[in-house]
């Protein structure tokens, strides 16, 4: 009779510490929203001139229509038909533009306004002086 208590006992406590392990050292895959987008405007400013651009990325799991990229000012705004999920797109403010913030607008009802910010190695070396 001790026998299978004993046993049930050990393997109780197997269980438990396998479940323990797989839950601490399998990573957490977040779940994403239907329709997400993540902006990243860019501007570096160095004895060159100014540099600029806006990297916008689908994050969410469903494509992104009529994405509007405003750039205030006297600029026209930039339009992507479709925008895939994972897909991303990078732009460049046209002449006229504020270079202060961007505003994104989606026909899935995103509204995004995001100020330029100016990375921390800000010199250029060739061509690729703030990644991308």
């Amino acid at each position: 009779m001790k026998k299978p208590i004993l046993s049930i006992a050990i393997g109780g406590c197997f269980v438990a510490v396998t479940i323990f392990l797989v839950s601490s050292f399998l990573p957490i895959i977040p779940t994403s929203a239907k329709y997400s987008i993540s902006v990243d405007p860019v501007i570096v400013k160095d004895e060159m001139g100014t540099e600029t651009h806006v990297a916008i990325k689908n994050t969410g799991t469903d494509a992104l229509t009529n994405v509007v990229i405003y750039y205030g000012g006297t600029a026209k705004p930039d339009t992507i038909p479709v925008l895939n999920p994972g897909e991303k797109i990078s732009v460049s403010p046209p002449e006229g533009s504020e270079l202060d913030k961007v505003y994104i607008t989606t026909d899935q009802g995103i509204n995004v306004t995001k100020e330029y910010r100016s990375p921390t190695s800000a010199n250029f070396v060739g061509n690729s002086g703030y990644g991308g």
